[in-house]
């Protein structure tokens, strides 16, 4: 089975190539295929024939996209419709990563991938209309996989920010009010690379690892997995973070889905902090 990953410079990108060591594939860069460009797509997927195309490349700054929602659709959007035409064309399976953000985030209960979506931000706008365009241009090969709360580096990530500051500040503020389901970066690709070898039902999925937690939940398992006084973490309000795109006050999602397909059920997110901090 051939591999192509697109983002393999990001953070999912870094441990999906990780995952498949050993494995026939191919890991592309922003620098080495720009997926905004049609003609190059089509071009490189017609010379490596993949298999299964995992696209792991995003725009995912999201308070930049509320000023620079041109270059986010780009990304996010067009540009998933150029692979799931290129791989329509030429033959073989989408994997397609999107997010939480495509929810309200008003919810009491985990979002089930079939729950109205309303995303408020740029970003949630933007990553929506990419998954529409995946799954109308290749609604029988491709799989969209929502997630959330990513994490694991390299590069910039919350839990990475963590650890640096339990060094470097005696006390923190971490929001409280927002509750999510913290996700390993290496967990998600695992479970990306074992969709896309299966047979399972093409659709919109969601995968994080299991439980939820607040930011400062998260900031505080850091701390305590690191060895140093989880209370140093004290919680705080959104309100006190005011930030140009509003974050999701719920961010979690159901998993129903992901195990009804016959899939491998996610792990603790604690479980998964541990490895990730090791």
């Amino acid at each position: 089975m051939r591999w192509l990953i697109t983002g393999s410079g990001g953070q999912l990108g870094h441990h999906l190539q990780a995952r498949l060591a050993g494995a026939d594939v191919i890991a592309l860069t922003r620098a080495d295929l720009d997926i905004t460009d049609a003609g190059a797509v089509r071009d490189a997927v017609a010379q490596h024939q993949p298999d299964v195309l995992i696209n792991a490349a995003a725009y995912t700054a999201v308070d930049a996209a509320e000023t620079d929602e041109a270059n986010a659709l780009a990304i996010n959007a067009v540009a998933p419709a150029h692979l799931a035409a290129a791989i329509r064309d030429q033959g073989g399976k989408l994997v397609h990563v999107s997010t939480d953000y495509v929810f309200a985030g008003d919810l009491d209960r985990p979002y089930e991938p079939e729950d109205p979506v309303a995303p408020r931000t740029a970003y949630g706008r933007t990553k929506l209309a990419g998954e529409q365009a995946v799954r109308d241009t290749l609604p029988d090969h491709s799989w969209v996989v929502r997630t959330a709360w990513v994490h694991g580096g390299p590069g910039p990530n919350f839990v990475s920010t963590m650890a640096k500051l339990e060094t470097e500040r005696e006390t923190l503020d971490v929001v409280a009010d927002q509750i999510g389901s913290p996700t390993w970066a290496g967990d998600l690709a695992a479970a990306l690379i074992e969709l896309g070898a299966s047979e399972a039902a093409p659709g919109v999925t969601h995968f994080t690892n299991d439980g939820q937690a607040s930011w400062c939940d998260l900031a505080r398992a850091v701390f305590e997995l690191r060895g140093a006084d989880p209370e140093r973490v004290r919680p705080t309000t959104t309100d006190n973070f005011p930030r140009p795109a509003p974050r999701p006050a719920w961010s979690v999602l159901s998993t129903a889905s992901w195990t009804a397909r016959g899939l491998t059920a996610p792990r603790d997110w604690r479980e998964a902090l541990a490895e990730s901090l090791a």
